[in-house]
């Protein structure tokens, strides 16, 4: 299987049409949270999403929008409320097999207390090996990761949307995974 793997799009439409494209032909698509930018919300980003039958949680920025602070952006008349209530209902983490591969999905951590930034250079990724999934995909940084540790392939794609990771010239990205060798590849773009 050829999966797509994008994360904090945060409302940038273009560039996650973008990334589709540049994926090429794949079977599925998850997305790993940030989906929106706080108490913005984008309608083309959850509609492609949807229409993709992506596998999407929530990241931090989810989780700002549909907490009690975020009731007047809910409201805004621009929100469709279908998609808003859509992506009200995934999850914070994901667990699924596919293809005979294990997949942990979480937005910044495999455990909890979520939510530190786990930058590429931290020695905390360590604990990400930890895992007993065969793949642990995370976002949160916007800081591409490949990298293989106790046996666990750990990959963030960086952002599809807004970049910031001066190691890759502040490139949008995204990845793609090969299930059979399993292997995973990040794709480098200019902001379309």
């Amino acid at each position: 299987m050829r999966i797509g793997v994008v994360s904090d799009i945060h409302c940038n439409a273009r560039a996650l049409d973008h990334a589709l494209t540049l994926m090429g032909p794949i079977d599925r698509l998850f997305c790993l949270g940030d989906s929106i930018y706080e108490f913005r919300f984008s309608n083309d980003v959850v509609a492609l999403l949807r229409q993709q039958e992506a596998l999407v949680i929530q990241g931090n920025h989810e989780e700002a929008f549909f907490s009690p602070a975020g009731a007047r952006a809910r409201a805004a008349p621009a929100v469709d409320p279908d998609h808003a209530d859509w992506l009200a209902a995934q999850p914070l983490r994901r667990r699924l097999m596919l293809d005979g591969v294990d997949f942990h999905l979480c937005h910044s951590t495999p455990w909890e207390p979520r939510g530190p930034y786990i930058i590429p250079e931290d020695p905390a990724l360590a604990r990400f090996g930890e895992t007993d999934a065969h793949v642990v995909l995370y976002g949160h940084t916007h800081r591409q990761v490949v990298r293989e540790i106790a046996g666990t392939l750990i990959v963030n794609p960086g952002s599809a949307g807004d970049a910031r990771d001066a190691k890759n010239g502040r490139l949008l990205s995204c990845a793609v995974i090969e299930t059979q060798p399993l292997t995973a590849r990040i794709i480098d773009f200019a902001n379309p």
